[in-house]
């Protein structure tokens, strides 16, 4: 899909907040509320919108352990990542996981309650056979940024 200036301004709009009006969207975006609604509509229908949602603030709602994990498959045909892939999917501690190349197969980000529950967590992915040949284990101190997507990068193709 091809994206103009007046696109990106609604995403951007949109990533710093979800819940904007459709008034105020379309003021941010310097269209009329109709014009700023049809192509909102054409966002979400092509997928470029994927879904809405909020951003929680962990801290506040307690200590919790995030986790970063290397993945490492003992073998690597379609179906052995079909498997691994399909047990991550149904496990809510993984709450991000990227296929990977450069030498791992796998960046998992993890977050449970405490290192024991993570552990835990690892025992049971390793008892289950979903192919996993090593593991590494990085525990994160601190986030130092986390954003939406870059919309700056789309902006540089746009004519």
């Amino acid at each position: 899909m091809k994206l103009d200036k007046i696109d990106l301004k609604i995403l951007a709009a949109l990533q710093r907040d979800g819940r904007i009006t459709k008034l105020n969207l379309a003021v941010e975006a310097g269209l009329s509320a109709a014009a700023c609604w049809e192509r909102l509509r054409r966002l979400e229908k092509a997928g470029v919108i994927a879904r809405y949602g909020a951003v929680i603030d962990a801290a506040r709602l307690g200590r919790f352990a995030t986790v970063l994990v290397e993945i490492t498959l003992k073998s690597h045909r379609q179906a052995d990542f079909q498997r691994f892939e399909a047990a991550v999917i149904r496990e809510p501690a993984v709450v991000a996981c990227d296929a990977v190349g450069g030498g791992i197969d796998y960046l998992l980000r993890v977050v449970t309650t405490d290192i024991d529950s993570y552990q835990r967590l690892i025992d049971a992915l390793l008892e289950a056979e979903i192919g996993i040949d090593r593991y590494f284990t990085y525990i994160v101190t601190k986030t130092i940024k986390q954003t939406g997507f870059p919309l700056e990068i789309v902006e540089a193709s746009v004519s």
